[in-house]
C-alpha cells in the first residue's frame, strides 16, 4: 500500500493507493495554521487512520511546498512559512517511526501524471503548475530530477523570453527581481495585464468569460497570454526537449490554450518540427497527493 500526503497550507490531504494505482482511502483535514508541532501530529494521525481503516501498514510519501535545502537539510520557499527553516524530513520520520520521501507540490504533480496520468508511458515530462504563482517538475524515466541545488523545474523564476519592448523590465516579482515568468503567466498577471480597470479587479475567469462574449479588450489580453506561454514553454523545449508537458493549476483550464499555445511556440522552437504535447492533467488537483504516494516507486 502506498500513502501519499499532501500538506497545503489550508488543508492536509492523505490517500492510500494499490501498487497498480487503485484508490483505496482518501481523507482531507485542516492545517493547523502556523503551528509546525501540531502539523506534525495531523500528518501522523491522518496516516494513523489510514493504516487503521485498511488494516494495513504503507510507505509514507510527502507532497509539500518548498524544498529541502541540499545545505541545511531544512525545507526551504514553503508558502505555509511556519515549515521552513524546519527539519521536516527528520521530524516527519522520527513521528511516523519510518522512512519516509518527500518532495515539492510540482514535482509531486509530475510524477503523477508521468505514471499513471496524462503523460503515463512518455520518456520526458514537464508538469506545469499555474495559478497564483507557477511551478514546475520535471520527470525523466519515471524518476523526478531534483539536481544539486532542489530547484530542477523552477521555470517561474526566469525572465520572460524573447521580450517586446514594453515588456521591459516587467512586473516586480516576489523574489527581488523583475520580469519573471510568474509575474506574467500567473493568474494575478493576467489580472494585471488586463487594460481600462479604472479601481475594478477582473480575475482570469472573468477575463476568459469576457473573451467568449466578444470584448476585445479581453481578447487582446488572452491573445498576449498565450504568446507569453508560448514563448516561457519554447525556452523549455530548447532545454528539456521533453515529450509530454502537462499544464496544471487554475490557468490550465483555460481551454483555448491547447490548441492556441503549441500553434504559436514553433515560432521561437529551434527545429523545424515540434513533437511536444501540451495536455491537460488527468487527476487535476489530485495529482499532488497522488504523485507523493508515487515517490516510493520511481
Amino acid at each position: 500500500m502506498l500513502i501519499g500526503i499532501d500538506l497545503g497550507g489550508t488543508k492536509i490531504e492523505g490517500i492510500a493507493l494499490s501498487d497498480d494505482g487503485d484508490e483505496l482511502f482518501r481523507q482531507r483535514v485542516v492545517t493547523p495554521a502556523g503551528d509546525y508541532p501540531a502539523t506534525l501530529q495531523t500528518i501522523s494521525e491522518l496516516v494513523n487512520l489510514i493504516e487503521t481503516t485498511l488494516n494495513e501498514k504503507g510507505s509514507v510519501g510527502i507532497c509539500t511546498p518548498g524544498a529541502i535545502s541540499p545545505a541545511t537539510g531544512l525545507l526551504k520557499n514553503s508558502n505555509s512559512v511556519c515549515m521552513n527553516a524546519k527539519p521536516v524530513y527528520e521530524d516527519l520520520s522520527r513521528v511516523l517511526n519510518r522512512d519516509i520521501r518527500i518532495a515539492n507540490d510540482a514535482n509531486c504533480f509530475a510524477l503523477s501524471e508521468a505514471t499513471d496520468g496524462a503523460a503515463a508511458g512518455e520518456d520526458v515530462v514537464f508538469g506545469v503548475i499555474v495559478g497564483t504563482g507557477t511551478g514546475a517538475g520535471v520527470v525523466v524515466r519515471g524518476h523526478v530530477l531534483g539536481g544539486p541545488n532542489s530547484i530542477a523545474g523552477e521555470w517561474g523564476h526566469n525572465p520572460l523570453p524573447w521580450p517586446q519592448d514594453n515588456e521591459r523590465p516587467g512586473p516586480a516579482c516576489y523574489c527581488g527581481k523583475h520580469g519573471c515568468i510568474e509575474t506574467w503567466l500567473s493568474g494575478p498577471g493576467m489580472s494585471r495585464d488586463y487594460p481600462g480597470l479604472q479601481g475594478r479587479t477582473l480575475d482570469a475567469r472573468q477575463i476568459v468569460v469576457l473573451a467568449g462574449e466578444g470584448d476585445e479588450a479581453a481578447e487582446l489580453c488572452l491573445q498576449r497570454y498565450e504568446d507569453r506561454m508560448a514563448r516561457s514553454l519554447a525556452h523549455v523545449i530548447n532545454i528539456l526537449d521533453p515529450d509530454v508537458i502537462v499544464l496544471g493549476g487554475g490557468m490550465g483550464n483555460i481551454g483555448r490554450l491547447y490548441d492556441n499555445v503549441p500553434k504559436l511556440w514553433g515560432r521561437y522552437v529551434f527545429s523545424d518540427h515540434v513533437g511536444t504535447k501540451l495536455v491537460p492533467p488527468e487527476y487535476g488537483d489530485s495529482s499532488g497527493v497522488r504523485g507523493a504516494a508515487w515517490l516510493w516507486n520511481e
